[in-house]
């Protein structure tokens, strides 16, 4: 998805955010993990799991994945997701005043791909290792723009201040592409035994992916949700609009969900533009 430049594209937008991750009530491991960062010319800084800052001197990245693999491998495949995006994003700090042309996408996918590679690579020499993968959505906020890529299952939903919901990814399953075509509807895509057989995946043993890149424009009261799959097993299209516009709060979208389900880690981070 890509639109047209937004209206006041230097000014400086101020953003705040809320993460959490949990557990679930029936996992021994947590295999998801999320990220929170900014990042300028100079140097990157991690941020905590609340917070706010503005747009007018750094970029904002906000990521989530979600590791697959059994034993301790899935934990550890999400963990190199998201410490890896730190390798390439300076250098592209200003984009925005570039007006993008510097080739944001290229540089989405070139880390998705270095992710990719790096993940594949300790599954093909460590046996520990074999097989591991993860989901990987990362959203990329510079004044008056969110860039994002992404890969696998997990979400991220764009909620404007005036409008309705939108789900920005696209699930990278056969169940996914049923849902997006009209097959079949939200709750028989929820009931799919189908549902979390992945067509692409960092790492997982697959030769090439093509993650799904594009952009929007953001306007001040425009909210963004980035989640694990552990999210949308415990809570209906309905129910998570209603809880992401509520407040910014990540935690009572998981504990929501964990209370609903709880079958699967659940992550979810929570950005609003102000």
């Amino acid at each position: 998805m890509t639109q047209d430049a937004p209206e006041n594209p230097d000014y400086p937008l101020q953003i705040n955010w809320s993460g959490m991750t949990h557990v679930g009530r029936f996992r021994t491991n947590n295999e998801d993990a999320f990220l929170a960062l900014t990042f300028d010319a100079r140097e990157i800084r991690y941020l905590g799991k609340t917070g706010g800052g503005s747009m007018g001197e750094s970029d904002f990245v906000f990521a989530v994945s979600d590791g697959m693999g059994g034993a301790k491998s899935g934990e550890f495949a999400s963990k190199i997701a998201v410490e890896k995006i730190t390798r390439l994003l300076p250098p592209s700090f200003g984009m925005a005043a570039q007006h993008l042309e510097a080739g944001f996408s290229d540089v989405l996918r070139e880390l998705f791909e270095r992710i990719h590679l790096s993940i594949s690579d300790l599954g093909r020499y460590y046996p520990e290792c074999h097989g591991m993968g993860a989901t990987l959505s990362l959203c990329w906020f510079m004044p008056g723009w969110m860039c994002f890529s992404h890969i696998g299952d997990s979400r991220i939903y764009y909620l404007p201040k005036e409008g309705e919901m939108l789900q920005l990814t696209h699930d990278h399953s056969h169940v996914g592409w049923l849902r997006r075509s009209g097959k079949i509807n939200e709750r028989e895509a929820r009931a799919h035994p189908g549902k979390s057989s992945l067509s692409q995946a960092l790492g997982g043993g697959n030769q090439k992916i093509d993650p799904h890149i594009g952009r929007v424009s953001c306007q001040p009261g425009d909210r963004f949700l980035i989640c694990s799959d552990g999210l949308v097993d415990g809570l209906w299209d309905k129910r998570l609009n209603e809880l992401a516009r509520k407040d910014l709060c990540a935690e009572s979208l998981v504990l929501a969900a964990v209370a609903d389900s709880g079958r699967d880690n659940t992550t979810a981070v929570v950005i609003e533009v102000g």
